[in-house]
């Protein structure tokens, strides 16, 4: 879910976008006065605040000097204090030349000139110079020396002035960027449900990570660059000036001519980079689009179209970055030749005067000098100035994302009350850009209530339960709770109240326990503060949240548990009665083990494979396994599983990766095996390309011998080749010295380190038992095991580790929990081996109650992009218990149980029939009257109309309805199912047995039991 989606669930009273009607004005007129009220206090005090009430400033330099006016301040005091050394920089080749060089110093007959001498120039009226230092006489080449050296010594001190301006202003540039990315990323949260469906999140994205990095670069210029480059310019400009008048006008004529004209030339530049930048976001909307429909584009065969539209924007794309670059070139070569124009005015001017005697050779040299210093600055400055009006143009354009119209109020106190009580619609109303789709509703509910409402098959439904969800705002009407708007109501206090699960759960990428408590993070830990200063510091300078993060950030109150480990518990019941308890614990048998998170599951895993080995001897099936052991080939592993003995940590000594991971080359190539496994993947090479000619890509062998794909074939052939061709010469010119050198010169060696590496990557992926090509001897064991503890030594001295070491007394942390529990590989050349093994670890598994603790790993499952991971029904059960685990008052069902197949959700509706209507009340947007007798109240859609309520029954909320008496019992808030209640492998409460079995008809066979689930 985007940003901006995510705030449209968090903010109950959400304003419409673009102007906003008078309807929603009313909407928001219950707490418009306390928004105002509350922001105009903080906006007194915090300049930040009344950025965040209003959208961006409308002003960029206004926006940087608020929120950086100290910094800028202290760094133009910096550039001011650097301004004499730079004059005396400029001035040092002057003296250089005529006092030491030529000698005007000593011409008087002096044989001793006074050096660094210090006197304080004061005004006629003030009386006399002061004199500081009266300097110590040298001779013509001392002073020509200590001359040099303090002009040297002035360069450093220059440089260092620039480099710490330099760092500082950078250092403010990306302070104001985090800045502004973060209140950029806080008004996406903001974003009305209207500014929603007309804005496209990759282009929000796109605008938070491109967009602003040039203006966030440019912030840090904005007033220090032309305070800096302009006095240091002025600077030379009046030294030139001192020196000459004439050659200063010709400097200064030549600058104005580059400031008049250079600017106006560019102005073409920005309405063509304005254009590049629009057309560089609808292009990033696109591509968004696309990967976001890929499987509507794969499944309508759609490639080659979407191919070519994208060409087609790649191509007007292209165009207008042509014509920026041919503009700004042209005008490069015209600011190019302006500033040479000026040291050959200077050459042929300057060197006219010094014949004449009205300019000495030293005041010539330091004029070019100090003009040498002026185009630089210059040019910057004119570059500042065309930066400034293109960061003006995007800053503009970013801000019509984010105007005041399209985001919602700030959320201010207000009332924090149980929704309980009569809650009344009064004329709402929800108009549509294609017209209404509620008209006038008005209804009065008792809260709590169990509440149905009944889909005609259009809109309504759906849109009045997000009505009262807070997730659509009603564009007239209000409603009220005891007679008080809901818009009173603090938006926290609403989305703490109010749960909402829809047809289309929405997932984020983490575990399923980072989504399932998602809804419960929203309370900053008090007992945690944030420990690095400067990090604090920074934050606060940035108007960044100074709470800390990472840090438990749950709200155990809410879920009415006490901590993490019963809020586990808490979830895996909820998991357990819903039916995907299960599934949670496969997830768990695929899941690792943390020795650190999980130290008594870690301790118990080591006693169980004892255990589980232990037994299997007792059984007589010992021979079905075979253990890992680091003195031993495992028969049942790969040549890599061997060689590593454990499980990579990293992707360089995954897969045929490992043939190219320069220590175990070396490893290999010490221990010899590096030829043997050349050999054998020759072997392999030749087998496999005899049994797979002519054969298509997708024949079932390629899955049985995994070492090739089809698309590899026709290299490996090559190799073949080339070494058939290379054994053909050998034996046709014999193998001398010389006809291997001349052999290797026309590229016929044996094998180069390319196709070596290939045929070693093959039969590292061999096991002699499944693939039976008799490649692996015992002599071939042993040298492996003994390469084993090369390689494991080797990569500890190269402290390059990589490999999570598989060790008897230990959990390895990288694999999975199940085959830290096997600890082995089990023999595949035994029939039923699997089976055998499957029942015995699953027997074990029960016995020694390690369910539960396996289970709780299947929360930190990942569900993937979007929750790509997990199945369609999966990521509904995570959206409701996400719900479920928050307690609220009232729960809005609109589609949620719709994936589940109607057997399971008619079971699973059945449940949350018994636990809400007491004290908290139930929404759900039935597809039709079959369960509408279920439900104390019921509405119904008809056309943009609800009616309702209807009394089945006459029942009041609280009573039981019809056919909850054979639903068993209440599941009590914060309820755990005890481990008595645990059924056999997943933990699985006696409900979820009801929910997997009254589901059967629609969902298929009830999941297999966990004895089919302890593979190897």
């Amino acid at each position: 879910m985007s940003g901006g989606a995510e705030a449209a669930e968090r903010t109950g009273g959400a304003v419409q976008a673009a102007g906003g009607t008078p309807a929603v004005e009313r909407e928001t007129r219950g707490r418009a006065a306390g928004q105002e009220a509350a922001a105009g206090v903080r906006a007194g005090n915090d300049p930040e605040a009344s950025d965040a009430s209003g959208g961006l400033d409308r002003s960029l330099f206004r926006y940087i000097w608020r929120h950086s006016k100290r910094d800028q301040i202290l760094i133009c005091c910096v550039v001011l204090a650097s301004l004499p050394l730079y004059f005396a920089s400029l001035d040092l080749p002057r003296r250089i030349v005529n006092e030491a060089i030529q000698g005007h110093a000593f011409e008087k007959g002096n044989e001793t000139a006074k050096f660094l001498v210090l006197r304080l120039q004061m005004p006629d009226w003030f009386g006399h110079d002061v004199s500081l230092f009266e300097g110590f006489d040298v001779d013509r080449f001392e002073l020509l020396f200590g001359l040099s050296s303090m002009f040297l010594l002035l360069v450093l001190i220059n440089g260092a002035f620039k480099y710490w301006i330099n760092v500082a202003k950078g250092a403010l540039g990306e302070r104001m960027l985090r800045r502004l990315r973060f209140q950029l990323f806080s008004l996406i949260m903001r974003f009305s449900p209207e500014a929603l469906r007309h804005t496209k999140a990759s282009e929000v994205a796109t605008i938070i990570r491109d967009e602003v990095e040039p203006i966030g670069g440019f912030i840090g210029d904005a007033y220090i660059l032309p305070a800096f480059l302009g006095t240091q310019a002025a600077t030379a400009m009046a030294f030139i000036l001192l020196q000459n008048v004439w050659l200063g006008l010709l400097a200064a004529g030549v600058v104005g001519v580059q400031f008049v004209v250079i600017p106006r030339l560019r102005r073409e530049l920005l309405r063509l980079g304005r254009q590049r930048q629009l057309a560089s976001r609808r292009l990033a909307g696109r591509v968004g689009e696309v990967v976001d429909g890929i499987a509507a584009v794969h499944s309508n065969g759609a490639e080659a179209w979407e191919r070519a539209e994208i060409g087609h924007r790649l191509g007007g794309l292209f165009d207008l970055r042509l014509r920026i670059y041919r503009r700004k070139f042209m005008v490069k070569f015209l600011n190019n030749l302006l500033a040479q124009m000026t040291p050959f005015l200077f050459y042929c001017i300057g060197g006219y005067f010094a014949l004449k005697g009205q300019l000495s050779i030293g005041q010539l040299v330091a004029v070019i000098a100090a003009y040498r210093d002026l185009p630089p600055p210059l040019k910057e400055l004119i570059d500042w100035d065309q930066q400034r009006l293109d960061v003006q143009v995007k800053y503009e354009q970013v801000l019509q994302q984010f105007l005041p119209e399209r985001l919602i109020g700030l959320d201010a106190p207000g009332r924090d009350e149980t929704l309980c009580g009569r809650l009344a619609a009064e004329g709402v109303g929800v108009q549509e850009p294609h017209g209404p789709v509620l008209t006038n509703v008005s209804l009065s509910l008792p809260l709590p209530a169990l509440v149905g409402i009944v889909s005609d098959g259009g809109p309504a439904a759906s849109t009045f339960a997000r009505v009262l969800a807070r997730r659509v705002v009603p564009t007239s009407g209000r409603l009220t709770l005891n007679d008080h708007d809901l818009a009173e109501w603090s938006g926290a206090a609403l989305t703490r109240r109010i749960a909402y699960a829809g047809v289309d759960p929405i997932l984020f990428p983490g575990s399923l326990r980072d989504n399932i408590v998602y809804g419960l993070n929203r309370r900053p830990p008090e007992d945690a503060a944030v420990t690095d200063a400067k990090a604090l510091a920074e934050a606060r300078r940035t108007g960044n949240p100074v709470e800390p993060f990472p840090a438990d950030w749950t709200d155990y109150a809410q879920a009415g548990v006490a901590d993490a480990s019963a809020l586990d518990a808490l979830i895996l019941d909820w998991l357990t009665r819903i039916g995907m308890g299960e599934e949670v614990y496969r997830f768990g048998l695929l899941g690792q083990v943390d020795p650190e998170r999980h130290p008594d599951l870690a301790a118990r895993l080591i006693e169980a494979r004892i255990a589980f080995r232990e037994r299997l001897a007792a059984e007589g099936h010992a021979h079905l396994v075979e253990p890992f052991d680091p003195a031993r080939y495992n028969r049942q592993a790969t040549v890599a599983e061997n060689l590593l003995f454990g499980v990579p940590t990293t992707t360089a000594l995954t897969g045929r990766a490992l043939a190219e991971h320069p220590v175990v080359r070396v490893v290999l190539d010490r221990t010899g095996l590096a030829d043997d496994l050349v050999t054998m993947g020759e072997r392999i090479a030749a087998t496999m390309l005899e049994i797979f000619r002519g054969l298509p890509s997708g024949h079932p062998l390629f899955e049985q011998f995994s070492f090739l794909s089809a698309d590899e074939l026709p290299e490996y052939e090559a190799i073949l080749a080339r070494r058939t061709a290379t054994e053909a010469s050998a034996e046709r010119h014999g193998g001398s010295a010389l006809n291997r050198i001349r052999r290797r010169w026309i590229g016929l060696g044996r094998y180069g380190s390319a196709d070596a590496t290939r045929l070693i990557a093959l039969p590292l992926a061999y096991i002699e038992p499944r693939h039976r090509l008799g490649l692996i001897d015992d002599a071939f064991r042993e040298r492996l095991v003994e390469a084993r503890a090369e390689l494991r030594t080797t990569l500890d001295e190269a402290g390059m580790g990589g490999v999570d070491f598989y060790d008897p007394d230990q959990v390895c942390a990288a694999a999975p929990l199940r085959d830290n529990l096997l600890f082995g590989r089990i023999n595949q050349s035994v029939a039923d081996a699997v089976e055998t093994v499957t029942a015995t670890g699953t027997a074990l598994v029960q016995e020694m109650q390690l369910a539960p603790a396996i289970t709780r790993v299947g929360l930190d499952h990942q569900v993937g992009p979007e929750g790509r991971f997990l199945s369609s029904v999966q990521r509904a059960v995570v959206s409701l218990v996400r719900a479920l685990v928050r307690r609220p008052d009232l729960l809005v069902l609109d589609g949620a149980l719709s994936p589940l197949g109607e057997a399971r959700a008619r079971t699973v509706l059945g449940l949350l029939l018994e636990r809400f209507g007491r004290e908290n009340s139930l929404v759900v947007v039935l597809p039709n009257d079959r369960a509408a007798d279920r439900f104390a109240l019921v509405l119904r859609a008809a056309g943009t109309q609800i009616q309702g309520p209807e009394t089945p029954g006459q029942e009041t909320p609280g009573q039981e309805t019809p056919g909850q008496e054979t639903r068993g019992q209440e599941i009590p808030a914060g309820s755990v199912a005890s481990p008595e209640d645990m059924t056999t492998g997943a933990g699985a409460a006696a409900p979820a047995a009801a929910v997997s079995a009254r589901a059967e008809d629609e969902t298929g066979p009830e999941p297999a039991r966990v004895e089919q689930d302890v593979k190897a």
